[in-house]
């Protein structure tokens, strides 16, 4: 997503070369460091993972330098192979019913007939052998850094031999040598089912094939194919001017010969990484018993995990513990205050209305009552009755005025 943004915002960066040096420095930079961790590890998939933080620092050392199709194309051909890689990982992992550590693994290519083959073809195109997809993109990456930033130049071909070695190293490890798996592991051991290897296999090819979307112009015009950098024509609308400027300094003849330089390295980084750990193993225990502290240190990932976790994930949970308290005690303590005060005041006034409202309305509905009693008592519809009232109040009217 980050590559894709300074991509799209191509003409801010564009205005901002001070920026852009950032942007590359901190890719190649990337790119070097992810590959040096990657060399330590044992578990299959974080050499992959580490591998994919390597590779995004060269598509990001492209946008840095100004090859934005370059940096784009990288990221193509990367979906290719590293998931084919992360892929294959799996269908090992599967086979080992679920074992990720490569030192109990070995000698897994005669059980995987389909994982193995596509696997190495994933890997020989991110170490970018000719004409894999992987050694059409990473090149083009390294031709447009060598005339403006010649030291990240150099450090990018540093990380793109240190690509080969743990690469091949983890195909080593895997494939060949013997199988360290337990009995049981060794007697499950099977290859993985055609949903899984049809995929293989198609991103496989597409690691072969897929390079050809971006041939360099140079190489194009030897076989006479002109404009052969398709992917290069279709982002030229999205990217500015400074595209294609990096490299414009130099001949045929030399981007060439770093075609060659880039192969070569590849190649022997990958032999290398081969080699050391089949046959000379000795080699890389002497490399690592040369300093264990620097190994330690390397095989712990630099301790970028422990110092995430000392500058940002404790200070962060002690201001959430923090938080949690404040809201506990304050926030729900003012409105557990708020409740009971509702409380206290909802049954004071429930008081009130029940004896002095109800009371006044039950009040006159009693007068009312016993009114209405007493009117009863004279009202009651015998003639008789009505008679005797009017006899006896002439009967006191008389009396009244005799007396």
């Amino acid at each position: 997503a980050g590559v894709y943004m300074i991509g799209r915002l191509n003409f801010l960066y564009a205005l901002a070369p001070e920026a852009l040096a950032v942007v590359a420095v901190v890719g190649f930079a990337t790119a070097a460091f992810a590959a040096v961790i990657a060399f330590a590890q044992h578990d299959i998939k974080k050499v992959l993972a580490y591998s994919t933080i390597s590779q995004l620092g060269f598509m990001f050392g492209a946008m840095g330098v100004g090859a934005y199709a370059a940096g784009i194309f990288h990221l193509v051909t990367h979906a290719f192979f590293k998931a084919c890689l992360f892929l294959g990982s799996g269908s090992v992992i599967h086979a080992m019913g679920g074992e990720q550590d490569m030192r109990k693994m070995g000698g897994l290519r005669h059980r995987l007939p389909v994982t193995f083959p596509t696997f190495l073809v994933a890997t020989l195109a991110i170490a970018g052998i000719f004409p894999l997809a992987g050694f059409f993109s990473k090149d083009e990456i390294l031709w447009r850094t060598i005339d403006r930033f010649p030291l990240l130049w150099g450090i990018g071909l540093l990380a793109a031999i240190g690509t080969a070695i743990y690469m091949f190293r983890l195909v080593a490890l895997t494939f060949f040598g013997e199988c360290r798996a337990g009995d049981e592991v060794k007697h499950h051991l099977h290859e993985s089912p055609a949903t899984m290897t049809v995929v293989l296999a198609a991103l496989a090819l597409l690691s072969v094939i897929g390079g050809f979307l971006g041939v360099p112009d140079s190489l194009g015009e030897l076989v006479g194919w002109h404009d052969s950098n398709l992917i290069e024509r279709w982002l030229d609308p999205v990217f500015t001017s400074l595209q294609g400027e990096a490299a414009s300094s130099f001949s045929h003849a030399t981007e060439y010969s770093l075609m060659v330089l880039s192969v070569a390295v590849a190649a022997a980084g990958c032999y290398a990484g081969f080699v050391i750990f089949t046959r000379r193993r000795e080699i890389a225990e002497r490399i690592a018993g040369f300093s264990p502290a620097f190994y330690r240190l390397v095989a712990n990932k630099f301790y970028v995990d422990e110092l995430y976790d000392r500058l940002f994930v404790r200070p962060l949970m002690v201001v959430k513990d923090g938080l949690a308290r404040f809201d506990l005690t304050v926030i729900d303590g003012v409105v557990n205050l708020s409740g009971t005060l509702i409380r206290i005041a909802a049954a004071v006034s429930g008081w009130f209305d029940r004896v002095f409202v109800d009371g006044a309305v039950n009040l006159v509905a009693d007068g009312t009552f016993a009114g209405s009693a007493g009117a009863r008592s004279i009202q009651t519809g015998k003639i008789q009755s009505y008679l005797y009232y009017a006899l006896g109040g002439v009967v006191l009217v008389l009396l009244y005025r005799l007396f």
